[in-house]
């Protein structure tokens, strides 16, 4: 998958776009507004970009007044986010669910028999597209990827390299590691993102994929340290981080945030929600926080969003079974 992170031409089209779909979406939303709350559900664990973004969205539509009835995050992680899939389906036709996804979206339904097909799904907006850093801690005495290379050479399985879920975005980019530097590394699954930065700085695992709103933190704290970055271009917020690309390693890999309803969701409640999402995206907030978290805002919406959705599934189907872990 071939990505390029570019900020200045994203956040330009983000915004018209976000202008030309809350426009159109307008005279239908005002037909229907909730009259109850509305689950946000999250298929990831609590601490992680998926839960971070949930909650800052539902903080932000609360803060400006962009629903007149409350947004309730729910985690539902179990299974690679299997949990929260299931959970969609069973609320088909519903008007008050919406699903936080990331890219075991596409991967938990290829790898597992959960009867879930996401093309029946109501596809709401992608808010953003998301990056992935080869991460150390400070601790380890790594600087770059040679030396991680012969880190992981010598430690063999004894090297803990940690991530959310199985089969997942984080297993896949180990995977992608792995066959590309001929490296035999333990995987260690956690429930979200947030933990897996925690366990990196605590010593519990030796690397980690984390997106860089998860270990964020930690390296404006000086304790961990980004060696490679997983796009085409540098990443503005980690200018002295090279690419793998640019180190002379073929690894591109990147993550959609975005928002999904039940199949046969009412067209008036998908109006609202979109409209509701459009005014988000075009908020100042929302697009500093995207510059400061190393996120690419990148509004999509219907249809279009859709056949993103079936086309990425595709990617992840032949990714999944080049690296040996297809469908079950």
């Amino acid at each position: 998958m071939i990505y390029t992170f570019n900020r200045r031409v994203a956040v330009a089209f983000a915004v018209s776009a976000a202008l030309i779909a809350t426009t159109g979406a307008t005279a239908l939303a005002e037909d229907w507004k909730p009259v109850k709350p509305v689950e946000m559900v999250i298929m990831a664990g609590q601490g992680g970009g998926a839960d971070r973004l949930a909650r800052l969205f539902q903080s932000m539509i609360q803060r400006e007044n962009l629903s007149n009835m409350p947004i309730l995050p729910v985690n539902k992680g179990g299974g690679s986010g299997a949990e929260a899939l299931r959970y969609l389906k069973d609320k088909e036709g519903d008007a008050y669910v919406l699903m936080a996804t990331l890219n075991s979206y596409y991967t938990t339904p290829l790898r597992t028999n959960i009867g879930v097909d996401i093309g029946e799904f109501t596809p709401i907006a992608r808010m953003a597209i998301d990056t992935f850093v080869l991460w150390v801690s400070e601790e380890s005495g790594i600087t770059n990827l040679d030396e991680y290379v012969a880190a992981v050479k010598a430690a063999g399985q004894d090297w803990k390299m940690g991530g959310t879920g199985t089969g997942a975005e984080d297993s896949l980019v180990t995977a992608m590691l792995e066959k590309e530097f001929d490296l035999d590394m333990t995987y260690v699954p956690f429930e979200g993102g947030g933990a897996v930065a925690k366990a990196l700085i605590g010593g519990h695992i030796d690397s980690t994929v984390n997106n860089p709103s998860e270990q964020m933190g930690f390296y404006n704290a000086g304790k961990s340290v980004p060696i490679a970055a997983f796009t085409t271009e540098r990443i503005e917020a980690f200018p002295d981080t090279p690419t793998m690309t640019e180190l002379g390693h073929d690894l591109v890999y990147a993550m959609q945030r975005s928002f999904v309803a039940p199949k046969d969701m009412p067209p008036e409640a998908v109006a609202y929600y979109t409209e509701m999402f459009g005014k988000l995206n075009a908020l100042p907030e929302w697009q500093k926080y995207t510059a400061d978290e190393a996120l690419d805002p990148d509004f999509l919406t219907g249809a279009d969003l859709q056949a993103y959705f079936l086309v990425e599934r595709d990617k992840h189907a032949a990714l999944l079974k080049a690296m040996g872990d297809g469908s079950s």
